[in-house]
């Protein structure tokens, strides 16, 4: 055999190296695309499952919103009703301004010594209040210990007389066993 005829058979055995190096990827190639093929046959089905539970969700929602929306209409009238509340305490308080507003006008025109009697009334009569609160607390505080103290005593007597009967029944069965 002569170089050619070597360099023929070299080739040969390279080639055929390469086309088992092909086939080796091909099939590797084959399987991947067999998974992707497998995959793409389980996505319609994953898909309805997935459509599904989206439509149940939706379903789920709009429920939900409809409960809402009939509790809100349900809650509207009490929403108007503080909301007249507020109006009406709106109202008032801006009569007391205008109260207090022209009091104060008609006490900017009386002198001094006028408006110092009459603020000597208010006080007086308010701590004339705060002396008869704080009498009626004493008062309370008083009568609480004394009907306590007397449900102690009821208790200590009736203590007394139980540790009384016991000691009379001992006696007696001491006085049976002899």
């Amino acid at each position: 055999m002569d170089l050619v005829g070597i360099g023929v058979l070299l080739i040969g055995i390279s080639f055929l190296i390469l086309a088992i190096y092909f086939v080796r990827i091909l099939n590797n190639l084959a399987s991947v695309i067999n998974g992707v093929d497998k995959t793409v046959e389980q996505l319609p089905n994953q898909l309805d499952k997935i459509f599904n539970e989206s439509g149940n969700l939706l379903q789920n929602s709009n429920e939900t919103l409809a409960d809402v929306n009939e509790k809100l209409e349900t809650l509207t009238p009490y929403f108007q009703i503080v909301g007249d509340v507020g109006e009406s305490t709106r109202t008032l308080s801006s009569s007391i301004v205008d109260a207090t507003k022209s009091a104060k006008r008609k006490m900017d025109k009386i002198d001094p010594a006028t408006q110092n009697k009459r603020l000597g009334g208010v006080y007086g009569t308010a701590a004339l209040g705060y002396y008869l609160f704080q009498r009626r607390n004493d008062l309370k505080r008083e009568i609480a210990p004394k009907s306590l103290r007397k449900l102690y005593d009821a208790g200590e007597r009736k203590a007394l007389e139980i540790e009384q009967i016991k000691v009379q029944s001992r006696l007696e069965n001491t006085k049976n066993n002899v």
